[in-house]
């Protein structure tokens, strides 16, 4: 699609009854996840499990993952239960500037250079906004300390009025579609060792260059990268 005609509608953020039915995974996709994780990555894991969810955390796609859409992602996991799983690829830029995607009324005439981050392949129409700050909006969630969901229209609008200078200075990130995971799907992932789990911390998303966030969030955990598994078992 040509991204100066795609028109992005922001909807309301995750929450309770808004679970994705559907799936982002196929069962080729999941064939791939026979893997396991360093010892120190299990570990944290395992420290979650006794809750029944894993929200709010960061999902860490296993260097065998091979699915396009999360190969060396970085998920903001935000919902987890039996209905299923919803989540936000958080170091996935574009080169698309919301000035030439979204549409308010009365319009913004001015392009600040935000751009939009790929949030994921569900709905990718759909635009969410991911802040370090409350909002102050009625219609917005706080996922975990510094890290807030909104779909208000008149945040949007303050963020694409704002001087370059100080859109750059904020944090930020204006994300297109998410990722969901169907009832029992990301468990099933996660007892296959698809994902490392670590602590959904907002200065890692948002102070962190996005290339470079998959190996500091795994290392942030005492796992080099180099050193996780090929191969099932654990080394």
């Amino acid at each position: 699609m040509n991204p100066s005609r795609r028109h992005v509608s922001l909807v309301s953020p995750c929450g309770p009854g808004h679970l994705p039915t559907g799936s982002h995974h196929s069962e080729q996709h999941r064939r791939h996840y026979g893997v396991d994780n360093a010892a120190g990555a299990r570990e944290h894991r395992g420290g979650m499990a006794s809750t029944g969810s894993f929200a709010p955390t960061l999902l860490l796609a296993m260097p065998q993952m091979v699915d396009p859409n999360f190969a060396r992602s970085v998920v903001l996991l935000c919902e987890h239960g039996s209905e299923g799983a919803i989540g936000f690829v958080v170091n996935r830029p574009t080169d698309l500037r919301a000035a030439a995607a979204v549409v308010l009324d009365p319009p913004v005439s001015r392009d600040n250079g935000l751009v939009f981050w790929s949030g994921g392949p569900v709905e990718p129409e759909r635009g969410f906004l991911l802040l370090g700050e409350s909002p102050g909006a009625v219609d917005s969630q706080c996922v975990s300390e510094g890290l807030y969901l909104t779909a208000s229209v008149e945040v949007l609008r303050r963020l694409l009025e704002c001087d370059p200078e100080e859109v750059a200075r904020k944090r930020c990130r204006l994300l297109l579609g998410y990722a969901g995971w169907g009832p029992g799907q990301l468990d099933r992932e996660l007892t296959a060792s698809a994902w490392l789990t670590a602590p959904a911390e907002a200065g890692l998303v948002f102070g962190t260059a996005p290339e470079a966030m998959w190996e500091r969030a795994i290392r942030s955990l005492g796992v080099d990268p180099l050193a996780l598994q090929l191969g099932p078992g654990i080394q």
